[in-house]
């Protein structure tokens, strides 16, 4: 079968980062074309590509398949739907859409037209993740009564990204951190009953939210997500708690630092967790209590990109589809809501 011709609609962090050099690295792909409105940076690291200035332009060469929209936040919808129109199979970065009547609108439109919509939530495929997710399939723990997921950092100066910290759509702590501990929350528990939520801004200057605390209601346990820019020292960030035990792991997953150190992600060591990172699993087996430290699983978002092509090529699942990126949506929504009301905001009605 012949590779997907691949374009991307950004060269900044998550073009440079996140996609080309899975694209470039995978032969199932072919990194066709990068919309740069002025530079040439992608053209600068990867000789063969086609610079394109106007999305339009790039969305009117028949020789791409596959478009990825990796733009700002806010711009998800517009350049989804533009790409959909166009007829192009599209990934689009998290989070998917400001909005779940966005993300209908979007998901209506693809079926129409015939093409494949997938959201790229790539920390599905993050060592830590699938670590605790073997760890919860085993039943070791007993039935879960509580889990806490983190996505800390020490930043508190203000993004240099001006539109990170415009009051607009789909900006935020929320939107942008918030949306992989969302979609790793649905993933493991399904959706919740309902949610509460405390968000905030408390970096100085700040307009747009930094910090949040959510809790997930389930009818027989309780998830919380956190995170905050003012966590110099991080806890824990993956806590398992269940009848019989716990489970405790640090995020670990060494694959964004090795991209961002220029490492190809075709190597046999790739996204191998170091040895101290290991994660503390004390429970009951056998009627015995055990203390003991778990090997991670290897992380590779590679993965992502394979199914993507199995996707398209073979017509199997899409690996993040376009109604699981809603369902992230549909949680910040109620959580936004939350917030504002000061209450608990339902999720299910049945």
């Amino acid at each position: 079968m012949q590779p997907i011709t691949t374009a991307l609609c950004s060269f900044g962090m998550s073009g440079l980062v996140f996609h080309a050099p899975f694209i470039a690295a995978n032969p199932k792909f072919s990194l066709y074309g990068v919309l740069e409105r002025t530079k040439n940076l992608a053209q600068e690291k990867y000789p063969l590509v086609k610079t394109f200035r106007s999305l339009e332009d790039l969305l009117s060469d028949d020789a791409i398949e596959l478009v990825v929209v990796n733009t700002p936040n806010i711009t998800h919808y517009e350049f989804a739907k533009k790409t959909i129109l166009a007829g192009k199979n599209l990934i689009v970065e998290k989070p998917f859409t400001a909005t779940v009547a966005e993300a209908e609108e979007l998901i209506a439109l693809a079926k129409q037209k015939k093409v494949a919509i997938a959201v790229y939530h790539n920390r599905r495929y993050d060592s830590d993740f699938l670590s605790l997710k073997e760890v919860l399939d085993s039943g070791v723990l007993g039935t879960i009564v509580e889990a806490e997921f983190h996505y800390d950092r020490y930043k508190p100066e203000l993004s240099e990204k001006v539109h990170k910290e415009v009051p607009t759509g789909a900006v935020g702590s929320l939107y942008d951190l918030g949306s992989h501990l969302i979609d790793q929350a649905l993933q493991l528990f399904g959706t919740p009953d309902a949610v509460f939520a405390d968000i905030a801004a408390f970096r100085p200057n700040s307009q747009v939210g930094d910090y949040f605390d959510l809790k997930l209601f389930y009818p027989a346990h309780r998830i919380i997500l956190k995170s905050s820019y003012f966590v110099r020292e991080p806890l824990p960030e993956n806590i398992l708690h269940g009848t019989k035990g716990s489970f405790i792991k640090t995020k670990a997953d060494v694959q964004e630092q090795d991209l961002q150190a220029g490492k190809i992600p075709n190597s046999m060591h790739w996204g191998i967790e170091p040895e101290a990172d290991k994660g503390i699993l004390h429970t009951e087996k056998n009627g015995v209590v055990v203390k003991e430290k778990i090997t991670s699983l290897k992380g590779d978002y590679m993965l992502y990109y394979d199914a993507i092509y199995d996707a398209i090529r073979t017509d199997k699942p899409i690996p993040v589809s376009a109604e699981e990126g809603m369902e992230v949506i549909r949680v910040i929504e109620a959580a936004l809501q939350s917030n504002l009301e000061k209450r608990v905001v339902p999720l299910r009605f049945d």
